[in-house]
């Protein structure tokens, strides 16, 4: 892996998205706008199963969820090297999109984002913390062109 990429996997789950250079861009600018520095990312696009699996064993939780963050960052001179792997659910993020009346894509790049904003030290455990990392969601979204 080349230090500072950011890079998208998908397991047996048949997924694949649009503008994977424009939403690379777009991440490495809330990186940027978070005044962190981006280190090795990689996002990996799995199946409900695949997910559960890993957030029993790993965080012994038994349900679904759309994401999970393992968080590799660093720090260097000062600044924080964002690093990590983002699991994401599509099973949860259709779902998610049929029940908000969104598109897909829309749920997917919110989902993105939030797994990389828990990188950046965004919480969502309080409800002033998910108030915020919506917020941020939100400006972040906005800034996304594709």
């Amino acid at each position: 892996m080349i230090p500072g990429s950011i890079l998208f996997f998908s397991d047996k789950t048949r997924f694949s998205f649009r503008n994977r250079a424009a939403v690379r861009a777009w991440l490495l600018q809330v990186i940027k706008k978070e005044k962190a520095l981006p280190g090795d990312i990689s996002y990996i696009f799995t199946s409900d199963k695949s997910l559960l699996g890993i957030n029993k064993q790993f965080l012994q939780h038994d349900f679904f969820t759309d994401v999970i963050t393992f968080d590799y960052c660093t720090r260097e001179k000062g600044k924080q090297i964002i690093s990590g792997e983002i699991y994401i659910s599509i099973d949860r993020v259709k779902d998610n999109a049929r029940r908000l009346k969104i598109s897909t894509a829309q749920e997917l790049h919110r989902v993105m984002v939030h797994g990389l904003l828990h990188l950046c030290g965004h919480g969502d455990k309080t409800q002033k913390q998910q108030k915020t990392i919506r917020r941020l969601e939100d400006f972040y979204l906005s800034l996304l062109i594709l």
